[in-house]
């Protein structure tokens, strides 16, 4: 069975925690905010594959970070990166986690980095500050997979999206065989469960 890592990155308050939730139990838990780190583990079949994913939501990000946590940065597989189109602080924000990952990762990834940037809160369009264009245009600057969706209203463009970068993420995995894994791997895997292991949650 293979191990998916995924790690989920955003600002505060763009919904980051309810899209995941959303895709792993198709319920809209609401806004909430977090200050702590979660892992989450999910089994699930794709392509007639069986698959173990689990997804680090670390405690959201802040525009004034320099630097997301490092370790999660080399253990992902792939990232998901989510602002608001309601909020372009928000938005700002994911360009930076972005540019962050790529950098992180241009001396141990060859080849493009698996990463889903999402736009959330498509419902609340009335209040828009950042357009569709503007987020296509920053996911074809990285390479990334890109859509808008709404946490609140819609479960199957989540699904979809979330679909698409773990096929991604296995693909690039068939490359580096037993290669895939990083320097900084396992120590966050053990960091992971010894801080985190009470805050795991199976769905």
């Amino acid at each position: 069975m293979n191990d998916i890592k995924l790690a989920l990155l955003g600002s505060e308050g763009a919904g980051k925690s309810a899209v995941l939730v959303r895709f792993l139990t198709k319920r809209f838990i609401g806004e909430y905010a977090s200050n702590t780190n979660s892992l989450y583990h999910k089994r699930l079949s794709i392509d007639g594959r069986q698959l173990n994913l689990e997804v680090f939501d670390p405690c959201s990000q802040s525009e004034e970070s320099k630097c997301i946590l490092e370790e999660p940065l080399d253990w992902a597989d792939g990232f998901v990166v989510v602002y608001t189109i309601s909020d372009r602080t928000s938005f700002l924000n994911a360009k930076n986690i972005l540019a962050q990952i790529k950098e992180s990762r241009r001396e141990t990834c060859k080849g493009e980095v698996p990463i889903c940037l999402m736009g959330n809160k498509q419902d609340l369009c009335h209040s828009r500050q950042v357009s569709d264009e503007e987020g296509r245009s920053l996911a074809q600057e990285n390479k990334c997979l890109f859509q808008e969706v709404s946490a609140a209203e819609n479960y199957l463009e989540i699904s979809n999206l979330f679909t698409k970068l773990i096929r991604h993420v296995m693909e690039q995995l068939k490359h580096r065989g037993d290669r895939r894994r990083y320097s900084g791997s396992k120590s966050m895997a053990k960091l992971i469960n010894n801080v985190f292991g009470k805050r795991r949650k199976s769905v």
